[in-house]
């Protein structure tokens, strides 16, 4: 098996890349908003997961989170159209976001939600550039035939995400780890689900080797649909147990005006679709998963994780 890696680094080279053998894996430093190099080769499959993701992140970069969207993956289309091989899959990696600010009756959101999103929010360019990278993907397959399916993931966590990724669970372990208390900068009624890392990546392969030509399917935990004062105190109750934490959830407020700005009320998919085609079956708890991933922030802190 070969695997080719794409990457821009704009944000650092992730330290996880170091545990990896490099004899199966090939990094490519390459900005995809500009067409790939020749030398790359064509693939049997392909995963478009390039793009800022991190509201805050995204809210700092608008147009470069735009351009990885919408004109990175238009290249990278054209580019899998024109392979001389044969192209078994192509999985775009959208967002839950798509789905905007549902209504309490779209909740559990299935697919077939068309959303409730702003088109010109401080969230817009995240948002509306996925759901306009969707649209590609689903003419691409219609047009040209190509096995292209989509992904809507819904609040991922675990190994893997950095410390300073500024999401609430990153947040949070940073706090526990400096010993310090858990700043909670809202009202903490927002409610989400949290679907581990583990769990996210088998589904993801499901869709990319067995999803259907042009449809999306929601990835994440359909329970329990937590607020954000729960987590938090969740979060404390594990701190304590694992590394005699005692610190304690206060509220406090975001010096960015804009941080709650269209940030969903509710967010917890219907993932009966993939359940049923896929077989997509997460399995790995809310408490277990924040436990292994405390565990893992622990073992993993650097310098610029701290």
């Amino acid at each position: 098996i070969r695997v080719v890696l794409v990457d821009s680094f704009v944000r650092g080279r992730p330290n996880w890349l170091d545990g990896l053998s490099m004899q199966d894996l090939e990094l490519h430093p390459h900005d995809i908003t500009t067409p790939l190099p020749e030398d790359i080769g064509d693939f049997e499959y392909v995963i478009h997961a390039a793009s800022i993701a991190s509201p805050t992140y995204y809210r700092l970069h608008p147009i470069e989170t735009m351009d990885a969207n919408v004109t990175g993956l238009r290249l990278l289309l054209d580019r899998a159209r024109q392979s001389l091989g044969p192209l078994r899959g192509l999985l775009y990696m959208s967002t839950s976001e798509v789905y905007g600010d549902p209504p309490p009756e779209e909740i559990p959101t299935p697919e077939t939600y068309r959303g409730n999103v702003s088109f010109t929010g401080p969230r817009a360019c995240y948002d509306e550039s996925k759901r306009f990278g969707e649209t590609l993907c689903v003419n691409f397959a219609q047009q040209y035939g190509m096995p292209i399916s989509i992904a809507r993931p819904f609040n991922n966590y675990g190994p893997g995400l950095k410390l300073t990724d500024k999401r609430v669970l990153p947040d949070f372990a940073r706090d526990v780890l400096a010993d310090r208390d858990i700043a909670l900068l809202s009202s903490g009624t927002a409610t989400r689900t949290f679907c581990y890392t583990a769990d996210a990546v088998v589904g993801y392969f499901k869709i990319l080797t067995n999803g259907g030509q042009g449809e999306a399917y929601n990835i994440g935990m359909e329970e329990p649909e937590i607020s954000m004062t729960d987590l938090a105190e969740l979060v404390v109750e594990l701190g304590a147990e694992l590394f005699g934490y005692q610190g304690k959830v206060v509220r406090s407020v975001s010096d960015d005006s804009e941080y709650l700005v269209d940030n969903p009320e509710r967010r917890c998919p219907d993932i009966s679709k993939a359940r049923r085609e896929l077989g997509f079956t997460p399995e790995i708890g809310l408490s277990d998963g924040l436990r292994r991933s405390l565990i893992w922030y622990e073992a993993n802190q650097d310098g610029t994780d701290a």
